[in-house]
């Protein structure tokens, strides 16, 4: 596992520059959904309320994702990202103004985070689909893995700032500086070498696109075990905006740890996502493992002792959470067609991004009428019951696991992780 596989995917300059430009982008937008939960939770007081606002955020992933896949996969990526990256900006930058003159409250920040959510329903499959057209395909996982560490990566640094920030500045213009760090991500969008790109053909138009990409996952046992796991994992285990929130008020008495924590959690991410990265291939096992340590470690933060101690648990919590996220999509897109890689990113998204409405408010009202701790603790319990389910699942099928799509991969080896499932060489790294 050396630094160089680790890091092979920068090579490549339009790979540099994109993600230099992601991280310093996404490092103010997690400053920004940091301050935006603090905003909400300040107003009145509930966790309940600050899952809403993340069910407004979310729910447009779950009901547009899959199409906007489609959609993806039919346009040009590059393109359709610089659209997205720009709309995102307008977004944070009227919520910037608004909140300097005073005028925010419960309904325009829903209203605000409904429309962030709908525009990135759309670049989320664009922008990740894009990161695969900057390598070789045999690259394809190491860049899926950096990706992951880049976005996960930047909450090492974004909501520290908000924690620390937004007494001396105001929430208002920690939104105005969000909405100018996308300028970091559209100058590389629009200056990249487009003559060393990789594109994929555009998917043809008509057909049944989404359901097309539901079936791939289907019929392969393998990636269904794994894409299942990974829903319900995602669903409930990952709501930090609710359950940290309401951790540092009511458990450590100062919401500033808030933004502590997550920081924490976003230095075990980029180190989570590093590890994938450099890994030749990615396993079931370990996607597996990440997730058992994901749920062992998030017991233990929900009942640290003390705030310090939270703060150095919370770093396996960010690398098996990373590490677990990092790894499904690298199997999913190292077995994808070119021309179904924006379905799948979506499809993803959606089981991810998209079950947040669902998981948010039950682990906000968990918050407010049960108890702190059991807000982030059940989350936990789902995640290891899920993985021992899948692990099970997979030891069963794994001599009858023959992938429905196994003539497109050119070669595979055999995966050291539960028992003999396939993974093509072409994983990256």
């Amino acid at each position: 596992m050396s630094r160089s596989a680790m890091f092979s995917s920068l090579r490549h300059r339009n790979a540099r520059l994109f993600f230099l430009g992601l991280l310093v982008s996404n490092v103010g937008t997690w400053m920004q959904m940091t301050a935006v939960a603090i905003v909400v939770y300040e107003l009145t007081g509930s966790a309940t309320d600050t899952g809403i606002n993340m069910l407004c955020q979310f729910l447009p992933m779950l009901l547009l994702g899959s199409w906007a896949g489609a959609v993806a996969d039919r346009h040009d990526k590059r393109k359709m990202a610089i659209l997205t990256q720009a709309l995102q900006a307008a977004q944070a930058l009227a919520l910037g103004v608004l909140t300097l003159a005073g005028l925010t409250n419960l309904p325009v920040l829903y209203a605000l985070s409904l429309v962030l959510g709908i525009v990135g329903a759309f670049d989320n499959p664009a922008r990740r689909g894009f990161v695969i057209e900057l390598v070789e395909p045999h690259e394809i996982s190491n860049a899926v893995s950096l990706n992951t560490a880049v976005m996960t990566g930047s909450r090492i640094v974004g909501p520290a700032l908000a924690a620390f920030l937004k007494g001396p500045l105001g929430a208002g213009w920690l939104f105005v500086l969000n909405g100018l760090s996308f300028l970091a991500i559209l100058w590389p969008l629009l200056a990249i070498d487009r003559t060393q790109l990789h594109q994929s053909a555009p998917a043809p138009r008509g057909g049944t696109p989404v359901r097309d990409a539901v079936r791939f996952v289907v019929r392969d046992r393998r990636l269904l075990v794994v894409f299942v796991v990974f829903t319900l994992v995602g669903t409930f285990a990952f709501n930090y905006s609710v359950s940290l929130l309401k951790l540092s008020d009511v458990r450590f008495g100062d919401r500033r740890w808030f933004g502590i924590l997550l920081a924490s959690t976003g230095f075990g991410s980029m180190v989570g996502s590093l590890l994938t990265a450099a890994r030749g291939r990615v396993t079931t096992k370990w996607f597996f493992g990440n997730g058992i340590l994901l749920g062992l470690s998030g017991l233990c933060l929900a009942w640290a002792p003390g705030p310090w101690v939270a703060v150095v648990v919370s770093i396996p919590v960010g690398m098996g959470g990373a590490a677990f996220i990092a790894a499904q999509n690298a199997i999913l897109q190292q077995e994808s067609p070119p021309d179904m890689r924006g379905r799948l990113l979506a499809l993803s998204a959606v089981a991810f991004l998209g079950s947040t409405p669902v998981g948010a408010p039950i682990t906000g009202w968990i918050a407010d009428n049960v108890s702190a701790e059991w807000s982030l603790a059940y989350g936990s319990v789902v995640a290891l019951v899920s993985v021992s389910v899948g692990i099970l699942l997979r030891r069963r099928s794994q001599r009858r696991d023959v992938p429905a799509h196994q003539h497109q991969a050119p070669a595979v080896q055999v995966d050291g992780g539960h028992g003999g499932s396939v993974v093509p060489e072409a994983a990256g790294g």
